[in-house]
């Protein structure tokens, strides 16, 4: 292993009587790449304080942060906050980390965040829950910047803010449970959203009892707030259900009802029906259900059970056939909208049921633009690769007249 590259005026402070120490950092304080700088004591980067991680650095105690804390984009700069103590990441400036570790197994919520931190490329989520809520902190991932390993053991309890990524898996949970909120939005870089999840009820100061008419049964257990920070578009959203806590009622099958996103509105003052499409996920996943629509506002959003569309749709309206097989027989190849050439203004959007774009088509038609089972929406899927069996969603928006319509729904593809 390389020599430690610093350029330092690092102070390791003992305190006998208290049996406590701090490695204190009042310089230039650079990890270079291949090298690794540990401490077992808790680290206070001062006000003067420059760290700059390029290598692989090892916080066993506390973390404060008062400097700056950066990298260099040269390299996979790793920051692992380890223990088998409670650890407190706080400080009055933004720590940002090229790639951070949780891995605390001293309790179930180990890392208490005061302040707020920012993720440039990936947060491994290995043992620990991170408690920003109590703590009034926050973690921002970046642009481009992506979690794994989210689940029950860790998570974030409090605020995460994604900044212009095409879609993202908000690592939000509360208590002991992963409850996270899927986002697809346009490939707008200054589009910012906020997200945090809420097991508990709304409070007394508003009753929040007020509904559309089409919403039968909200969950009153669980919320996700939702703010647009930045940006002016709708995103697509996706909520999960967990029958850790989400009633048991939203998992029952009713012919006449389905499962539906609600927002409240602080306009209207009520619960506004946002509507949505209900998949089955796969088993083993962190949740066993998930809605997806896409939404008209920002706010406080969760689970309802609402009255069913009219499936019979007005004499003269499109067909839309939900299933196709593009295994170049010419039977079912595509994704058949009949009577679409009639409406030339129209779009047609198409996700897979983690909420990422497959597909996005202006002008949709009979013949030549048509959705055939390939890859055609955003970078991280292999553009004009075939999408694998399974079951998408669906947004079409079209004019008839004056007037506009969306309509939504599950496709399925058959590639077997």
């Amino acid at each position: 292993m390389k020599k430690i590259d610093i350029k330092a005026c690092i102070l390791s402070i003992f305190l006998m009587g208290n049996v406590s120490a701090q490695t204190v950092n009042l310089g230039d304080l650079s990890i270079g790449p291949d090298t690794e700088f540990a401490t077992l004591f808790d680290f206070d980067n001062k006000a003067g304080g420059d760290l700059l991680n390029d290598g692989s650095f090892f916080a066993y105690g506390n973390f404060k942060n008062d400097g700056l804390v950066t990298y260099s984009n040269l390299s996979r700069g790793n920051t692992s906050f380890i223990g088998n103590k409670l650890q407190l990441i706080e400080g009055v400036e933004i720590a940002h980390f090229q790639n951070i570790v949780f891995d605390n197994t001293s309790a179930l919520v180990p890392f208490h965040l005061s302040t707020t931190i920012e993720i440039g490329n990936n947060s491994a989520f290995k043992n620990g829950i991170i408690d920003a809520e109590s703590f009034n902190g926050k973690m921002i991932f970046d642009q481009d910047a992506f979690h794994t390993d989210a689940s029950n053991l860790s998570f974030v309890d409090g605020k995460v803010e994604n900044i212009g990524n095409l879609n993202f898996e908000f690592p939000v949970g509360d208590d002991v449970y992963f409850r996270p909120s899927l986002h697809d939005k346009a490939a707008d870089v200054k589009n910012i959203y906020t997200t945090q999840y809420l097991f508990k009820g709304l409070g007394s100061t508003n009753p929040y009892t007020s509904k559309e008419q089409t919403i039968l049964s909200i969950d009153e257990k669980e919320y996700w707030n939702v703010t647009q920070d930045q940006g002016s578009e709708k995103i697509v959203l996706s909520l999960t259900l967990n029958s850790n806590t989400t009633p048991e009622l939203f998992f029952k099958e009713d012919p006449s009802a389905k499962l539906a996103i609600v927002r409240w509105d602080e306009t209207t003052a009520k619960w506004i029906n946002e509507n949505g499409e209900t998949a089955d996920l796969l088993q083993g996943a962190n949740y066993t259900k998930m809605v997806t629509t896409q939404v008209s506002g920002y706010g406080i959003f969760t689970i309802a059970v609402v009255e069913k569309d009219d499936p019979v749709p007005p004499t003269g309206d499109l067909i839309i056939y939900n299933a196709i097989s593009p295994n170049g027989d010419g039977v079912n190849d595509s994704f058949h909208i009949k009577g679409i050439d009639k409406y030339p203004d129209n779009r047609v959007e198409i996700y897979n049921r983690w909420g990422i774009k497959v597909f996005a088509a202006d002008s949709y038609n009979e013949s030549d633009m048509m959705f055939r089972g390939y890859s055609d929406g955003r970078a991280t899927l292999k553009r004009d690769a075939g999408l694998p069996s399974g079951t998408y969603y669906y947004i079409l928006t079209y004019k008839k007249g004056e007037e506009k319509i969306k309509k939504a729904g599950y496709l399925y593809i058959n590639n077997d």
